[in-house]
């Protein structure tokens, strides 16, 4: 007997359509499972034949051989369990499965039978609806993230035995075809959606900037890498507020659109990361701040089948790294093509896998390892060496701080305590919501939506200057040295400033705070 169900697994972000083929045939007692799979796929073998017995059902007594195909496709995790038992008692006649519906079919099992979820449903089920399926039976786990997605029905199931409390064959024993409308107490509708928490990924935050006295200039600054996406870095001696001023971004950052929240939602389902969460799209950016001893294949993605890292969980939003100096070089390094292309691509021998990046870079760092350099009093004297400063400091390259748009000085701060009415989150998001519309209108008829990702032609086009903003740009670009990456850089900074304050023109006023915000360019030129 020869039975095919539809199944599906990730390969990288994106579902992939498996066809679960299962043949009974006369022999020796014996299972063979085809079509590359890895280990976990090759234990839901057994997994499967204890769930079938358990569950009250006969484990076909001759040679079974399964077919995961296309057969050239590495299959990777648990997801194939369901469609297997299914296949099997599909074949051995315990079982009809329904011809009227195009069906997919996800699902861990346990050892007792029941259902467990698994990671990445979200785009495994995308790919089913473009692919025409009008169906998807699924753990109950993951039924409310299935049904993000409207246009497919979704049949959720705590246990095997809940396909048909009575059995799958009538009084007469008689076979009787399996309906899926018998399972309408299980059926979930997007007119009566399930009831569940909405996930707690990002809490909402209790932080403001009010919380910050004075760092005004700083607080200028962030309102305007937040309301281009811009990547900044802070530099300034131990305790002036750099983290706490960069951990405050998520308060004014306005918040996801449908098209972005179903992104972010996709690649977090990807990564497992909505176990037992609710029903609802992300609407919170993320905020990812990994740890100094993250390894490269953490911060961008890897493994032999690659998965998400840090670059692509902060999709839309912000990825923090604290004390950028005590990463390793090698790990800083390979940021350079997610901050350029805001993509990640990694090539494996079977495949190529590309990976969103959009993301908004802050950092922090200290001018040498004990962070005095150049303080004033009453901060103490540096005690560092010029070669212990300069070994510091080679930790992060030219081309790496040239892809930074804003390098902002975080000195101590002073008068703070006639600071009575500090600027608050909710001031800076509304300049920014407002920056945002603008932007969105602007480049409404193109892929990308905020300033920082104008480039070449487009730069010039949306970003002209006036005479004397020319003028301003070219003196600087020749006495500080610059690169032509923080020549664009500057334009794309002053078109954030000049949408901040409503004008449609470039000035020389909005050049000259651009040029303000590359302190290291400066401090380069100042060092010469």
């Amino acid at each position: 007997m020869y039975g095919k169900l539809y199944s599906a697994c990730l390969y990288g972000i994106d579902g992939v359509l498996i066809e679960v083929e299962v043949d009974l045939s006369s022999g020796i007692p014996q299972v063979n499972l085809v079509g590359l799979p890895d280990s976990a796929v090759r234990e839901a073998v057994e997994r499967v034949r204890s769930a079938i017995k358990n569950c009250g059902y006969t484990f076909p007594l001759q040679r079974v051989t399964i077919n995961l195909a296309p057969a050239d496709l590495r299959k990777t995790g648990s997801a194939f369990d369901l469609a297997i038992a299914l296949g099997l008692l599909a074949a051995s006649e315990q079982i009809r499965l329904p011809e009227e519906e195009h069906l997919l079919i996800l699902g861990e099992l346990s050892l007792d039978g029941t259902l467990r979820p698994v990671p990445g449903v979200l785009a495994m089920v995308d790919l089913a609806m473009k692919q025409g399926f009008t169906s998807v039976l699924l753990p109950k786990d993951n039924a409310p993230e299935a049904m993000l997605l409207d246009g497919i029905h979704v049949y959720g199931l705590r246990h095997l035995q809940e396909l048909d409390p009575e059995g799958f064959t009538d009084k007469k024993g008689i076979q009787a075809p399996l309906h899926l409308s018998s399972l309408s107490h299980l059926q979930i509708h997007h007119d009566h959606p399930v009831t569940v928490e909405e996930p707690v990924l990002f809490p909402p935050p209790t932080e403001d900037y009010s919380d910050v006295l004075g760092q005004q200039h700083v607080k200028r600054a962030l309102t305007i890498a937040a309301a281009g996406m811009h990547n900044i870095v802070l530099i300034g001696p131990p305790g002036t507020g750099k983290t706490m001023l960069i951990r405050r971004l998520p308060t004014i950052l306005p918040p996801l659109s449908q098209e972005e929240a179903l992104e972010v939602t996709k690649i977090y389902s990807s990564a497992g990361k909505l176990k037992g969460s609710g029903g609802d799209l992300m609407s919170t950016r993320p905020f990812r701040s990994p740890h100094h001893t993250i390894s490269g294949a953490g911060l961008i993605g890897g493994g032999s089948i690659p998965r998400p890292g840090e670059v692509s969980l902060a999709h839309h939003g912000v990825l923090f790294l604290d004390e950028l100096p005590e990463f390793s070089r090698g790990v800083l390094e390979v940021l350079r093509q997610p901050l350029e292309e805001r993509v990640v691509s990694i090539s494996r021998s079977r495949a190529s896998f590309t990976f969103p990046a959009r993301f908004l870079l802050a950092a922090s760092l200290n001018p040498c390892p004990c962070g005095f350099f150049a303080a004033e009093p009453p901060l103490p004297p540096c005690t560092c060496s010029p070669a212990r400063i300069a070994q510091y400091r080679e930790k992060i390259s030219g081309p790496l701080l040239d892809r930074i748009d804003m390098h902002v000085e975080v000195p101590r701060p002073a008068n703070w305590q006639s600071d009575v009415q500090p600027l608050s989150s909710a001031e800076m998001r509304v300049a920014i919501e407002r920056a945002e519309a603008i932007q969105l209108n602007r480049y409404r008829n193109y892929t990308f939506t905020r300033n920082s990702e104008l480039s070449g032609r487009m730069l010039r086009k949306f970003a002209p200057l006036d005479a004397a903003a020319s003028r301003l740009l070219e003196a600087s670009f020749e006495t500080l040295g610059l690169s032509m990456r923080a020549h664009d850089r500057i334009i794309k900074l002053a078109r954030t400033i000049a949408d901040l304050e409503g004008s449609d023109r470039i000035i020389s006023a909005h050049i000259a705070e651009a040029i303000q915000y590359r302190q290291l360019d400066r401090r380069r030129v100042e060092t010469v």
